[in-house]
């Protein structure tokens, strides 16, 4: 079961915060027992403990001259940003990740987003339909009743479509069979290329449930492990793990229907569209059209005008 709907999160609002003036003195502010950062400066040093810390290393000059040039770049919009934060123009606060010597054409182009048309929804997956007399729990988190797999690095191949696929199915197989497995993002890179999909340069959830349906199932990650780029296709059935029978979309638009199908069958995949600015998100990295899993939601929260929060665990 899972989702192709387009998120928009509603975030709670900031405490309220000081002027300008106040932000401009400080190097970190403490806020909701968080640290936030205002200032990189200086940029040589953030620079070199950026790419130690991330394992960057650019041995021509020019290469890393650029890429320096970028994160400045990058670094001077994460602290107008978390300027806004606390001034409290901003619900949310940003950080430097593992991207941040990236451009966003760059980034998007690194996770092949594919975007699908509302004339191109797969036959293969039906819509869904809540059980009767179903009961949406007030929180849930499937990661902690064993669901969820560690988490996953999709490297620099476009293949978070095929992460979003394993997420949601694994979930399955474990509602199934009461046992976690990971499956094989690789395959489906190398695979499922004639069901519409496009290996490390983008695909989507739908075609590739389409591809496991027909093939007969994935291979889990240990047979056939992730390597980051696309290859030939070596699948076998008979190394199978998990198979998938079909798939349903969420009522479009729908956040109430999406809420049904994540608290009654478990992780459902999604895509997102966060926004450009999201390169720059601390420990995220998401981006325009980005395919994840939802795996649940805490409490339900209301924000200072008594306006319900819909929080989402991805």
């Amino acid at each position: 079961m899972f989702s192709l709907i387009v998120l928009q999160m509603l975030a709670s609002s900031v405490l309220s915060a000081p002027g300008s003036e106040f932000v401009s003195w400080f190097e970190t502010v403490k806020m909701k027992n968080e640290t936030i950062r205002l200032s990189y400066k200086p940029y040589e040093n953030t620079w070199d403990q950026y790419k130690k810390e991330y394992g960057k290393s650019y041995l021509e000059t020019e290469v890393d001259e650029l890429r320096y040039t970028i994160f400045v770049s990058n670094l001077k919009l994460i602290e107008e940003h978390n300027a806004r934060y606390v001034m409290g123009e901003e619900s949310y606060y940003v950080g430097i990740n593992q991207f941040a010597d990236m451009t966003e054409k760059e980034f998007s182009e690194m996770l092949g987003l594919a975007v699908q048309n509302d004339t191109e929804v797969n036959a293969e997956c039906s819509s869904y339909l809540p059980a009767e007399n179903v009961v949406v729990p007030d929180a849930i988190d499937w990661r902690q009743k064993g669901f969820v797999t560690p988490v996953k690095n999709q490297g620099h191949c476009g293949s978070c479509w095929a992460f979003s696929t394993t997420g949601s199915l694994e979930g399955q197989y474990f509602r199934k069979t009461k046992t976690l497995v990971s499956l094989s993002e690789q395959q489906l890179v190398d695979c499922s290329g004639k069901f519409g999909n496009d290996g490390c340069d983008g695909g989507m959830m739908s075609n590739a449930f389409a591809y496991i349906k027909y093939f007969g199932g994935l291979e889990s990650g240990q047979d056939y492990h992730y390597v980051g780029k696309e290859q030939t296709c070596t699948a076998s059935k008979s190394k199978v793990v998990a198979t998938c029978l079909g798939c349903a979309y969420v009522k479009k638009g729908s956040e109430s229907s999406l809420k049904s199908a994540v608290g009654e069958v478990g992780p459902v995949s999604v895509a997102i569209y966060a926004g450009p600015k999201f390169i720059r998100y601390q420990g995220a990295g998401e981006q325009d059209g980005v395919r994840t899993d939802i795996l649940g939601w805490p409490e339900t929260k209301a924000t200072s005008a008594g306006l319900p929060t819909w929080e989402y665990i991805l």
